[in-house]
């Protein structure tokens, strides 16, 4: 038997007996889904980057290299990646495009900037045969980390290592930031706020963020655009969000499920065999974060001499993500904090959309 991975080829054969392999299926699910919420839970109780994601994903990669052999239904895990975009829509807002329209010539420099060194050290490490072309360019792309794995699938890199270098520096250049915040500048904060699972839900906006969500899903299927179930909503919720037609809502609850979906999707296709590349990659694959780091803190001192900010703001704006740690952190701050996700912001919809194009520009000169 072989354990397909999330890009359709076929993996090392599954070993024929493992702590799961005789479990019941339905046994199996439940203790995925205990270990999950209370790992996830630890990991937010701590402020860590992307817990409830990276909760579920750790423990489905215990449960497939223990021979779980299971594998998530197609439509949640769709579904899934469409929640994702209207999420990320909700930081695409009018606020954003008017403080860019400012000052557009600098930002447009400093996220290029950002781009050209990280597909730089994504060319490297192919080069080097740390890890395959457009593997390391998507692993490398300092854009929002889940997106980032749900685009390289798309495009057929290996979304299980394109996940371990994206969510390493998450946690990397989120605890680097909270630490220069707190130690630098000596300013107190970086703690995410109280996380509530289960707020008050405006129900109406509720229900219309689904509907769109579900209708732009389907057309970006239907229109066969890569990634199509996530971009698409994510754009167009964007666009409406924008101009005020739609509030989207989406409660706590409801993204915890979906990041949930998404990390048992990445972990429950891991095998030993490549747990043990991701290992021989880690030396490589953490000193292209240091640099890439070092890289945004110089950035950040050019912008922080260009416009005038203050260096927290300036340092921020430009850290090499991710989004949801650096607006933590900022917004716990005395900062610019349009500025600064304004440039994370525009960061990111610029990887987005050129990554599939760097990503096969790189693997063809490798």
């Amino acid at each position: 038997m072989t354990i397909p991975d999330p890009t359709g080829t076929p993996q090392e054969p599954a070993p024929s007996a493992g702590l799961l392999t005789h479990l019941p299926v339905p046994v199996k699910w439940l203790m995925l889904l205990v270990l999950s919420a209370a790992l996830a839970g630890v990991l937010e109780y701590l402020h860590m980057p992307a817990a409830l994601l990276l909760g579920p994903m750790i423990v489905a990669i215990l449960f497939a290299v223990n021979s779980a052999r299971m594998a998530v239904p197609r439509l949640p895990y769709l579904a899934s990646q469409s929640l994702l975009g209207a999420m990320i829509a909700q930081s695409l807002d009018g606020k954003v495009v008017h403080r860019f329209l400012q000052d557009w010539p600098i930002f447009v420099s400093v996220v290029f900037a950002i781009i050209l060194a990280t597909s730089f050290l994504g060319y490297v490490l192919a080069k080097r045969q740390v890890l395959p072309g457009s593997t390391a360019v998507w692993g490398t792309s300092a854009g929002g980390a889940s997106a980032m794995v749900l685009m390289a699938e798309a495009y057929g890199a290996d979304a299980r290592l394109v996940a371990f270098m994206q969510y390493l520096r998450v946690v990397c250049v989120a605890s680097t930031a909270a630490a220069v915040a707190a130690f630098v500048f000596h300013l107190k904060g970086g703690h995410a706020p109280a996380f509530v699972l289960f707020p008050p839900v405006d129900w109406l906006g509720f229900v219309e963020t689904i509907a769109v969500t579900a209708i732009a899903a389907y057309a970006g299927f239907k229109l066969r655009v890569p990634a199509g179930n996530m971009l698409v909503p994510m754009f167009v919720m964007g666009a409406l969000n924008s101009f005020g037609i739609i509030a989207i809502t989406l409660p706590p609850w409801l993204l915890a499920i979906a990041y949930g979906i998404i990390g048992w999707r990445i972990g429950l296709a891991f095998t030993r065999r490549l747990l043990r590349h991701a290992a021989r990659a880690f030396p490589q694959v953490f000193l292209s974060i240091v640099l890439l780091i070092a890289f945004g803190a110089l950035l950040g001192s050019l912008l922080w001499l260009i416009l005038g900010v203050d260096p927290l703001t300036a340092y921020l704006a430009t850290s090499p993500g991710g989004l949801d740690s650096i607006a933590i952190i900022a917004a716990s701050t005395h900062v610019d904090l349009p500025l600064v996700m304004t440039i994370q912001t525009v960061r990111f919809v610029f990887i987005l959309t050129l990554s599939p194009s760097i990503s096969r520009f790189v693997a063809s000169r490798v």
